[in-house]
């Protein structure tokens, strides 16, 4: 039998794919969980356990959420990364890392073919296959569900049909967990009106009382949530999640363009993100200069729009990393958030790097740093090419 090595998270989608790839094409199905951080213990074992009911020639769990952080998710902080100012690219990142971990376990197998779960519809077709493709390109790629054109109803038929007992009405959402975040996919992110029952979301509301907290950054990376030092950073964004996700915190659907050309619809919670995001990008505005804020914003678009669009192993993406981390110099301090029902609120930050330093003059009372007059000769020369423009278009009219 050939082997083929399943990328597998225990869904509708990989369950169906298990069992069409044993049953009905004949392969030695080698099933493979790439945990980005989305996964407990016990859901661990229990993924597990299904996997070895639908007959499967082995089950691996490679975790991966050290190299995550570090080859993609600090990078993103680093560049305040939102697509459309509004998704921290929970999947997408994280597809990056689950794509490559995959390659290099069939190589290890020595599997003649890999597998995943993707439709014909959406980006991670393409996120898959291109890193396949460039990292094993010998190996034969199987798509079942973009292959047969299946729906999720026909997904459902089949498993059923085989025997195959799982919670079908969750099923009706196709959710995916990393560390960096929640997709939420539904019929209602299936058209432009309608936002996702409560029922849908992975963490149900149960805090409501107001909550203040502060956040450590030490050269751009997060360390410390009220006075705790994380030495590992991400051991804090479990814990700023674990505070933050009860309160509904990062619940949104974001709107973009596709890979394949299509616009598309995806829920996602994300409540660390997005806090972390935006925390971060506070304190960058207080201790980075105008020119650094502004170049950041431009290379960390490309970066992110890049990134989401497959292109890791781009080695333009080591140059932009190697700027992103320059930056970070300086990026130390606290910002203190306010976590309240469905949002949160920026209060401030400390930080012995701040630019906005009262020695040097206070925005609208007062300056230390020079004189009326200074004022008035900057003005004219500031404005000396427009002005001189004006007066010739003036006198040749």
């Amino acid at each position: 039998m050939k082997k083929v090595v399943l990328a597998y998270s225990g869904g509708l989608d990989t369950t169906f794919c298990a069992l069409h790839l044993s049953k009905d094409l004949g392969y030695e199905v080698h099933a493979v969980l790439v945990n980005t951080g989305g996964f407990g213990e016990q859901e661990l074992l229990a993924i597990e356990q299904r996997a070895h009911a639908l007959g499967v020639a082995s089950f691996r769990q490679l975790d991966v959420v050290q190299e995550y952080y570090q080859e993609v998710i600090r990078f993103l902080v680093y560049g305040n990364v939102l697509k459309n100012d509004t998704y921290p690219l929970s999947v997408s990142a994280e597809r990056i890392l689950q794509a490559k971990s995959i390659a290099e376990y069939a190589q290890s197998i020595g599997a003649k073919a890999i597998a995943h779960g993707s439709t014909g519809a959406g980006n991670d077709q393409v996120r898959f296959d291109m890193i396949f493709q460039i990292l094993v390109p010998e190996v034969e790629i199987i798509t079942p569900i973009r292959d047969l054109k299946l729906s999720r109803q026909e997904e459902i038929d089949y498993l059923k049909k085989h025997g195959v007992s799982m919670n079908f009405e969750k099923a009706a959402y196709s959710v995916n967990k990393g560390i960096w975040g929640t997709s939420v996919g539904g019929k209602e992110t299936l058209t432009s009106l309608g936002f996702l029952p409560e029922e849908a979301w992975p963490t149900p509301v149960t805090e409501s009382d107001p909550k203040e907290i502060k956040l450590t950054f030490v050269q751009g990376e997060i360390k410390g949530i009220d006075g705790v030092t994380y030495s590992n950073p991400v051991d804090a964004i479990l814990k700023l999640q674990s505070l933050a996700a009860p309160y509904g915190i990062g619940r949104d659907i974001h709107v973009g363009d596709t890979i394949i050309g299509i616009k598309g619809r995806v829920g996602f919670e994300a409540a660390a993100p997005l806090i972390l995001i935006k925390a971060h990008q506070l304190i960058e505005k207080h201790t980075l200069t105008k020119w650094q804020l502004y170049w950041k914003k431009q290379l960390s678009e490309f970066y992110g729009n890049h990134l989401h669009e497959g292109h890791f192993l781009d080695p333009v993406m080591r140059n932009f990393e190697t700027f992103l981390e320059s930056t970070q110099a300086h990026v130390t301090g606290e910002v203190e958030v306010l976590l309240q029902p469905y949002r949160f609120t920026l209060l401030g930050i400390t930080s012995n790097h701040d630019l906005m330093s009262a020695k040097f003059g206070t925005y609208g009372e007062m300056n230390s740093g020079y004189t009326g007059e200074d004022v008035k000769g900057f003005t004219r020369i500031l404005g000396n090419q427009t002005s001189i423009f004006h007066k010739v278009k003036k006198s040749n009219d």
